[in-house]
């Protein structure tokens, strides 16, 4: 049976927000360890290491809260199945919430945010958004 691994992933830090919990473990691959590190590099997470568990990878992910208990990830959506895989080229690449969200993209040079597209002049796969 296949399973959509990035909406696996989506899924389990949505429910960790929902049940205001301070850390999600997600096990690894490539493609989500890069989704990781977007994360932590647009500031929706605090921190994030691969931790070794019984032969397997482990992404273990500390969620950002503020004062008031809000987590920096208002909403995370998956755009592109495996089902219906959805291509951009650069002129159409979204913008989330006016910029102040993020679209994930995998194009020919790597996992990128939809800025990163724009200023290398790519366009690829819509991975998600989050914001």
């Amino acid at each position: 049976m296949l399973t959509d691994q990035i909406a696996d992933m989506f899924n389990r830090i949505r429910n960790a927000i929902h049940a205001k919990k301070r850390t999600v473990d997600i096990p690894a691959s490539g493609l989500k360890k890069e989704i990781t590190r977007i994360l932590f590099e647009n500031h929706f997470i605090s921190k994030y290491a691969f931790v070794s568990d019984r032969g397997r990878v482990i992404i273990k992910i500390l969620l950002r809260y503020n004062d008031e208990q809000q987590n920096a990830i208002q909403g995370i959506k998956r755009i592109s199945t495996p089902g219906r895989k959805r291509y951009v080229d650069v002129q159409n690449i979204p913008k989330v919430l006016n910029g102040l969200g993020v679209a994930i993209i995998s194009t020919s040079k790597g996992v990128m945010t939809d800025k990163e597209c724009r200023k290398l002049n790519v366009g690829g796969e819509v991975i998600g958004q989050v914001w």
